[in-house]
């Protein structure tokens, strides 16, 4: 029995948005990925030009070059660093998608020896769109969650301290 054309339509759809999930994993992967090598250039064309990151005590930052040059600034004094993206899960409707995921973030401080480590985890929010180039960022959310050990470089203190039991008051951000 030859498939209907409705059932050939169904199957097309769900196709599509096998792969643009699966387009969207690996825009994401290949962006955290480069941030560990500070591979700034390859992170930042994950972003459209119109992107927005948004977390904790740092608040917003509008547009693709300054989202660069915050995270740049964050993270290049580490000597190394490793941005895990875990239980990723999209949503995709049309041209527009959403995502959540949780982030762990490790980072040597010290240059003289790997044991001297920080880290932190929390919980990604995105929201993408599909341009002619394919998928890009639009936004990103972070709520941290935990840290551990100590961020002896401080690259993800707010800038004025917030107390504890304020909203940031005691998560340190980080894409």
């Amino acid at each position: 029995m030859a498939p209907t054309d409705s059932a050939y339509e169904g199957l097309v759809r769900r196709l599509r948005n096998l792969e643009d999930k699966e387009a969207l994993r690996t825009l994401l992967v290949r962006g955290w990925r480069a941030l560990d090598r500070k591979d700034w250039q390859t992170w930042i064309d994950c972003w459209a030009e119109d992107a927005v990151l948004e977390f904790g005590p740092w608040g917003e930052t509008h547009g693709k070059e300054a989202i660069r040059a915050t995270v740049e600034e964050a993270e290049a004094p580490y000597p190394g660093m490793q941005h895990h993206i875990l239980n990723m899960q999209f949503e995709v409707e049309g041209d527009r998608a959403s995502g959540i995921g949780y982030m762990w973030f490790v980072a040597v401080t010290a240059p003289e020896t790997t044991s001297a480590t920080y880290s932190m985890g929390g919980a990604y929010a995105w929201d993408f769109r599909r341009g002619p180039e394919g998928w890009l960022l639009v936004r990103q959310q972070l709520d941290v969650r935990w840290t551990g050990g100590e961020d002896s470089l401080k690259a993800f203190e707010p800038e004025i301290p917030l107390p504890a039991g304020e909203p940031g008051g005691q998560a340190r951000p980080h894409v």
